[in-house]
């Protein structure tokens, strides 16, 4: 018995219902072994692996991909949207206030604990978004903390 192999891009694309294009495959691939890049450093990758693309279409993607469930959006105040290819398990980010570095904190203890609201207003909560924000260590030795 052989073991299976990981889907392929192009195959993650069909199987989420997407049209399979160049441009979907580098920019998947592209978040996928970056650091939450933003729009123009994944445009810029995308761009290396196949040549121009405008940055609308950057955007239709991200956002097709993104719907999709196969990268993940976020929006920390201050900063433009980062995306990323870990998705599905409710992980959270720190962030450095002085270069912009994020990092992914997964939840602190069991089976995400940051679900159950204080108060729920009645709502039905399935995911739960918090950034912790302070200074990297590089950031930590230059300003002396």
């Amino acid at each position: 018995m052989t073991a299976s192999q990981p889907p392929t891009t192009a195959a993650e694309l069909r199987d989420a219902g997407l049209r399979v294009t160049a441009a979907r495959v580098a920019l998947l691939e592209t978040v996928r072994h970056g650091d939450h890049l933003d729009v123009e450093a994944i445009a810029s990758g995308v761009r290396e692996r196949v040549g121009h693309i405008s940055l609308q279409a950057v955007y239709d993607a991200l956002h097709a991909l993104t719907t999709a469930g196969l990268i993940r959006r976020i929006e920390p105040a201050g900063s433009p949207a980062r995306f990323e290819g870990r998705v599905g398990d409710n992980h959270h980010h720190v962030l450095c206030r002085s270069c912009g570095a994020v990092a992914d904190v997964d939840c602190a203890v069991g089976d995400a604990p940051c679900l159950t609201a204080s108060d729920d207003h009645g709502f039905a909560i399935d995911e739960a978004e918090v950034i912790y924000w302070g200074l990297c260590p590089a950031c930590s030795t230059v300003n002396g903390s």
